[in-house]
């Protein structure tokens, strides 16, 4: 039993010099996410506000540009486990051209709907003055990210395919970049420190705009300088062009990824939406939550990528037998993960919300609210590497129906359903929202005995 699941110290050394720096380089982004947050949330409750919904449409843009790359990924995995770098080159390459693609309508879309879409989220309890300052923060904060998106987009190219590479510690070293990048200019710009006047959230959108660029120009120059580490960037321009079978191929795997992630993201801004519905308190809340379990949840999150990655190598070199031995033993590796971690994050949610400059009411729901989703951490590890093994082996379609289907199909119903025809309080409505997930797990479960998920999309 114990061989079944649990592997040997090769097996785990293997997977941690892969996981740790994708790990290192998540976690830095998501503490970025936490300092912007944690420092917005000085100036004042509406601001922080403000930046929560911004970021939570923001979030949309950025799983679509995860999905479609990732979609790539899978080629690219695959290409190199198969010993193919011209396979490689023409992903990397259809991986640009879509995430400009994506950038270009990303930014129209937020330019032109951006208000109506954060008015949605301010129509709780409150004054009309707060929803009125809230909205002005959100709009300026918006305007100046929108920068920032194609930046995002090309890194997310990089270090994407440099990690599907087993190149993964430069991706992390241009994180570090970054994080130094942000936090030195927010503390300069929304306190207004060094001459500087006070900026706010004005300050922290700059801040973290200019990081995107400096994460980019260190992921390219890197890349090139280490070259011969890198060999698939070698000559990787000289052509533009990307074969069209390929590309039809990529297309079929990445345009469901692409909407999976879109729909997701889009559930559950959804679901965050008829949180809402019970106040701005609640919004201020949930921001406090999400932005810590972003940072708690990048390492059982980091394995979740590793499974794709190591799984779809495999599968690329035609070790099917081996790929699924792997799976077990990563996915309770995941989960083993989560536990320790969600112990910890159950903990420090008594001293995280004093942090902030808001009400006693928003901290203690913001504490349970926390200890709640640290009971169901070893649920979403579960999920998430069920999710990256079935999308090693190329099944995107069936990932739709397992992801952003189960999200539309079940929570997002359930959030409506209990925020408009109950008078449950907010935690109740959380709890059950997220033991709904115990379903996915079962799904998941399911699909992954069966070995449905073993296959081959590269020759």
């Amino acid at each position: 039993m114990l061989k079944k699941y649990f592997g040997t110290w090769d097996f785990y050394k293997k997977v941690l010099v892969l996981t740790l720096p994708i790990m290192a380089q998540n976690g830095i982004t998501n503490l970025v996410n936490m300092l912007d947050n944690v420092m917005v949330g000085a100036v004042g409750t509406l601001p922080m506000t403000g930046v929560t919904v911004s970021n939570t449409l923001l979030f949309v843009f950025n799983l679509c540009v995860f999905g479609i790359v990732s979609g790539a990924g899978i080629f690219s995995a695959q290409f190199y486990g198969n010993g193919d770098n011209e396979g490689v080159q023409r992903s990397f390459r259809l991986k640009i051209y879509l995430a400009l693609i994506l950038s270009t309508v990303g930014i129209g879309v937020l330019l032109i709907f951006g208000e109506n879409l954060i008015s949605l989220y301010l129509k709780g309890e409150g004054t009309a003055e707060d929803r009125a300052l809230a909205l002005n923060y959100a709009k300026e904060y918006l305007s100046i990210m929108l920068i920032g998106l194609v930046p995002f987009a090309l890194s997310q190219c990089w270090s994407g395919t440099l990690r599907e590479c087993d190149r993964p510690v430069l991706p992390m070293c241009s994180g570090f970049v970054a994080m130094g990048v942000n936090i030195a200019l927010n503390y300069i710009l929304i306190f207004g420190k060094l001459g500087f006047a006070p900026m706010g959230v004005r300050g922290a959108a700059i801040a973290t705009v200019i990081s995107r660029f400096a994460e980019l120009l260190t992921l390219v120059i890197w890349t090139r300088l280490a070259h011969r580490k890198n060999p698939f960037i070698v000559g990787v321009f000289k052509t533009l062009s990307v074969p069209l079978t390929l590309t039809k191929n990529i297309l079929k795997k990445g345009l469901p990824l692409m909407l999976n992630e879109a729909l997701w993201a889009a559930g559950m801004a959804t679901v965050n939406q008829n949180y809402s519905l019970r106040g701005l308190e609640v919004v201020a809340a949930n921001n406090i939550l999400q932005t810590f379990f972003n940072v708690f949840s990048v390492s059982f999150m980091a394995v979740g990528v590793a499974v794709g990655i190591i799984l779809g190598q495999m599968l690329g070199a035609g070790e099917n037998k081996k790929a699924r031995d792997a799976c077990r033993k990563l996915i309770t590796f995941s989960v083993v993960v989560s536990v320790i971690v969600g112990v910890v994050f159950f903990f420090s949610a008594y001293a995280i919300p004093e942090i902030y400059n808001t009400t006693e009411t928003v901290k203690a729901m913001a504490t349970a609210l926390m200890q709640i989703c640290a009971f169901a951490m070893p649920i979403d590890a579960f999920a998430h590497a069920a999710y990256f093994t079935m999308r090693s082996g190329g099944k995107t379609g069936v990932t739709l129906i397992f992801d952003s289907g189960f999200v539309w199909a079940i929570s997002v119903p359930a959030a409506i359903l209990l925020v408009n025809l109950t008078n449950l309080n907010i935690l109740w409505i959380y709890t059950v929202v997220q033991a709904l997930n115990l379903i996915k797990c079962i799904v998941g479960y399911i699909f992954i005995k069966k070995g449905y998920w073993i296959n081959r999309v590269v020759a």
